[in-house]
């Protein structure tokens, strides 16, 4: 299981191990029914958004085609994470990661996470122009521009992460092999390489506080617009209803920011204690989604009980930008 390098007082690992999350191993089978029923009601619960906004006519404004991104991205997110977490509570050797296969999920995970994370500020934008610019919106936000949004989204968060992975897994691993956490991310990994990490902290904080802050920044402006254009409305069903085609955007912008700021802006803090905050966002977060954007939507509820073919009413019209 271990390489020998070219010098021979120093071995390169083929395998990691994670320890995975504080707590688990003392009731492995609870935590495994458990993480069972966040992970199918996360898959179903995306996988059923996509279908719906797919096969409905009247939910093809641009808003819904990024909420189907958004949907997608989470499903995966939660794939990325939380099948190899339950196979590490039914047996030890679940807990085993090979080197390229730690390499391929924390590709993937920053992959996906990052594109998250343009996506969001994607949709904040889309917001701005349908409540500020309503005139232009089908101009602006026709759909050439919709595929072309969400196509850069998906090659930044490829590039983002192909930087980071690159610079994570070009360092030598020689030694310790206990990952102190419950997937491979950046902080827990650069822990156990035998060389010199300060450049890929410095790289870590400075590319994802950008990235992160940069998409922050860019949806509080959007919403600063948004809510003095909602104000100056002089009807106040008409200003609650501008503000809730928002609220259910912000508030998975929320559940979405906090908990990354725990970790990846303090690189040597990871281990079990910081597992709380990256539970949260990363298999939580993407569970709660659907319910957010569903519970507070009436198109996409009406959208879903005529797929599950419990609404035979006539519906409005589609969207015009259809």
């Amino acid at each position: 299981m271990i390489r020998e390098t070219e010098d021979p007082n120093q071995t390169v690992v083929d395998f990691f191990f994670l320890e995975g999350l504080r707590y688990t191993a003392e009731h492995p089978s609870l935590f495994f029914l458990l993480f069972l029923l966040i992970y199918s009601i996360t898959v179903t619960g995306n996988l059923l958004i996509l279908i719906t906004v797919g096969s409905d006519p009247h939910l093809c404004s641009p808003m819904y085609h990024f909420l189907a991104h958004l949907s997608f991205l989470d499903a995966c997110l939660s794939t990325v994470t939380v099948p190899k977490v339950m196979v590490g509570l039914l047996t030890p050797d679940g807990k085993v990661i090979s080197f390229e296969g730690c390499a391929i999920q924390l590709y993937c995970f920053h992959f996906l996470a990052s594109t998250e994370c343009f996506l969001y500020t994607v949709m904040a934008y889309d917001r701005y122009l349908a409540i500020c610019r309503p005139l232009h919106y089908p101009v602006a936000m026709n759909r050439r521009m919709c595929a072309g949004l969400a196509g850069i989204t998906w090659s930044m968060g490829a590039v983002h992460s192909a930087l980071h992975t690159c610079l994570t897994f070009r360092l030598l691993y020689c030694g310790p092999r206990h990952i102190a956490y419950f997937f491979c991310d950046i902080p827990p990994v650069l822990k156990l390489a035998c060389a010199d990490t300060t450049v890929n902290e410095l790289v870590m904080l400075a590319n994802i506080g950008i990235v992160a802050a940069g998409c922050l920044i860019l949806i509080v402006i959007s919403y600063g617009f948004i809510a003095a254009a909602v104000l100056r409305i002089r009807t106040v069903e008409g200003r609650k209803r501008a503000f809730s085609t928002c609220t259910s955007h912000l508030t998975v912008v929320l559940l979405y920011y906090l908990p990354p700021v725990c970790i990846y802006l303090q690189p040597r803090s990871s281990g079990a204690g910081v597992g709380a905050p990256a539970v949260f966002y990363t298999i939580v977060t993407p569970m709660l989604n659907p319910f957010i954007y569903t519970l507070r939507n009436t198109e996409v509820k009406q959208a879903l009980r005529r797929l599950l073919g419990q609404d035979s009413r006539d519906s409005p019209a589609g969207s015009p930008l259809c």
